[in-house]
């Protein structure tokens, strides 16, 4: 059986781990940010819903840092062995989110009082839709080809918080123009749900780690699927070819 090398090379490692230091940073420093405006607004307007998006920025930050931490280790080696707590730092991470944002949307749902229009909140929320995708996308990207668990999982609690800003910004919109109070907390229980399984998925270590390992692998044994994301089966690894030699 050929043994074929998909580790990439020491200097494409680092400049990996520069790029994902540099993502963790800005989605840091943004939900700093989001937080401190998300919680200011929400408590002028009497919001839960503005509030509850504030907290879920800091719970954020903790999931960003915690990669932060990993990377830090200037030794891929340390970085490697750090992989697996700040997994479980982002599981628990998700966790709390969860659970927060289904306790804050059932006291909306059962009424704790009408929240004031916020023009702050809907400008927050639009921003956080615009920025977003684009660092989760950015981080999801490289931790994929350095092939880390954590920094992808960390891109799908950045991903969430997109999720989390469309149905704050839609229930804004609809409470300030329709009175609609009941849709931002009904959509955010199926963004709960999301939450719990990203979660599940993190503990168990189910990130996309489907780029290149350091190590050498294998080829494919006959009648096995090229482009297989490994011993994971992560469904959302599927489609991504490997850089075997064919």
């Amino acid at each position: 059986m050929s043994v074929i090398s998909l580790g990439a090379s020491p200097a494409r490692r680092e400049a990996l781990t520069r790029r994902i230091r540099f993502l963790v940073a800005a989605t840091i420093t943004y939900n700093v940010i989001e937080a401190i405006v998300a919680i200011t607004a929400g408590t002028i307007a009497s919001s839960t819903a503005l509030v509850g998006f504030g907290l879920d920025s800091v719970i954020e930050v903790s999931s960003a840092a915690a990669v932060a931490w990993q990377f830090s280790a200037r030794d891929h080696a340390v970085r490697e062995a750090r992989e697996q707590r700040t997994l479980r730092i982002i599981a628990v991470s998700f966790f709390v989110l969860a659970a927060y944002v289904t306790v804050d949307s059932v006291r909306a749902l059962t009424g704790t009082g009408e929240a004031e229009t916020s023009v702050p909140g809907i400008v927050i929320a639009a921003l956080s839709l615009a920025i977003m995708p684009f660092l989760s996308a950015s981080q999801r990207k490289a931790g994929r080809e350095l092939g880390s668990a954590s920094a992808v999982a960390d891109s799908k609690q950045t991903l969430l918080c997109t999720y989390l800003s469309a149905v704050l910004l839609v229930g804004l919109i609809l409470n300030a123009t329709l009175g609609w109070s009941w849709a931002d907390p009904f959509a955010a229980l199926v963004i709960a749900a999301v939450a719990v399984k990203e979660g599940v998925d993190a503990w168990q270590g189910k990130g996309c780690a489907c780029g290149p390992s350091p190590t050498a692998l294998t080829a494919p044994a006959d009648g096995q699927a090229e482009g297989s994301c490994g011993s994971t089966g992560d469904a959302c690894c599927s489609g991504e070819k490997s850089d075997t030699a064919r």
